[in-house]
């Protein structure tokens, strides 16, 4: 089974996100924000992350960073209610980082992971 992380501020956000998945057979760790989502991501495996662009405590952006600073390539998806996710491509490290604008349906959620996924070089399998 593979492992996603879920940052997001939003506990309304972080259940449907989390529903979607295991429903989907992903096992799902969930963070209320920055630093819980860092402090989880160092103590365990996971296959990807999807990380909220806008936290309370924190600079998604900069999560995303800290993650791809400690596993280069590290499959994520950014997501955020904003309408502009062009900067993304501009921070050091995150071009390739896959943005999904809210609200999305579950479909495009399961897609942008399994992009984000093969842009690492490897296949999330586990959706149908």
């Amino acid at each position: 089974m593979l492992r996603v992380l879920v940052v997001d501020d939003q506990k309304d956000v972080r259940a449907m996100v989390a529903i979607v998945l295991r429903v989907n057979h992903y096992d799902v760790v969930e963070a209320e924000g920055g630093a819980a989502g860092l402090k989880a991501f160092g103590g365990g495996a996971f296959d990807a992350a999807i990380v909220d662009i806008f936290l309370a405590d924190t600079s998604g952006v900069d999560v995303m960073a800290a993650i791809r600073e400690r596993v280069p390539g590290f499959p994520i998806v950014a997501v955020s209610g904003m309408t502009a996710l062009d900067f993304m491509g501009e921070a050091p490290g995150l071009a390739d980082v896959v943005c999904l604008q809210k609200p999305f349906r579950p479909n495009d959620l399961l897609q942008a992971l399994r992009k984000a996924q093969a842009a690492a070089g490897g296949e999330l399998s586990a959706a149908v």
